[in-house]
């Protein structure tokens, strides 16, 4: 994950990357023990196919990838002494501020739109809930961690923004570009909706938001919050 070290006033609390992967291990495992019973899956996620090719399509051969991966992924925090991230209470935490993001945003759509899911349209509760931890993760690591914060710190060298006000400008106007682009992307491919300004308007204001969450505060807080709200609006 992009990490600036406390540079810039968009970077200086955010969680840093081993914590951020630490913290959404639990959303990646639970993602990927589910997805493969469903016919659909996040459009983000490019890593299921591989895993079920890796396993030879066998499902117990699949899970013990996945949950390979979660034990690798522990096994190395632990040699790097770093199993402090694996604390329960710093779960609870960024699982309770995930709550609280989750809840202000819930409250904005009911003003400005009623009830909407930011992914693709889904039927019944176990679906919606296991696409919900699949959006949270993949969009996040798409949107916030590739297109914004590569994007942005790619932008910021090649117009040599040393200045913190020039540099802050380009974060912004970047991150409301990123932001159109996470919107429009629930209107494209098999499972996208037809365009309407109002839920494209929402879904931009809402990347702005996911945006300032990952920028402020990490990838972990960002990537709970829009499975929380995503879970909130499609299945409870």
């Amino acid at each position: 994950m992009p990490n600036d070290n406390g540079r810039g006033v968009m970077t200086r609390t955010r969680s840093g990357p081993w914590a951020d992967l630490a913290l959404t291990l639990p959303i990646f495992i639970a993602y990927h023990l589910g997805v493969v019973f469903l016919q659909v899956r996040n459009a983000a996620d490019l890593v299921t196919r591989e895993l079920v090719t890796l396993a030879h399509n066998s499902t117990i051969g699949y899970f013990g990838l996945t949950l390979g991966i979660g034990a690798v992924f522990v096994a190395t925090l632990v040699v790097l002494g770093r199993s402090h991230s694996l604390r329960w209470d710093r779960f609870a935490l960024v699982a309770a501020e995930g709550v609280l993001y989750a809840l202000a945003m819930r409250l904005m759509a009911s003003y400005v739109v009623g009830r909407l899911f930011l992914g693709p349209l889904v039927h019944d509760r176990s679906t919606g809930l296991i696409m919900s931890l699949g959006a949270g993760f993949y969009e996040e690591i798409g949107f916030r961690v590739v297109l914004f914060g590569f994007g942005a710190q790619l932008l910021s060298l090649l117009f040599s923004a040393r200045a913190p006000l020039k540099a802050l400008l380009i974060r912004a106007g970047w991150a409301a570009l990123a932001a159109a682009a996470f919107s429009g992307w629930h209107y494209v491919g098999a499972l996208g909706e037809s365009f309407d300004l109002k839920s494209f308007t929402f879904r931009w204001v809402c990347g702005m938001a996911f945006t300032a969450i990952y920028a402020f505060r990490g990838f972990a807080p960002a990537v709970w919050t829009h499975a929380l709200y995503d879970i909130w609006v499609l299945v409870l």
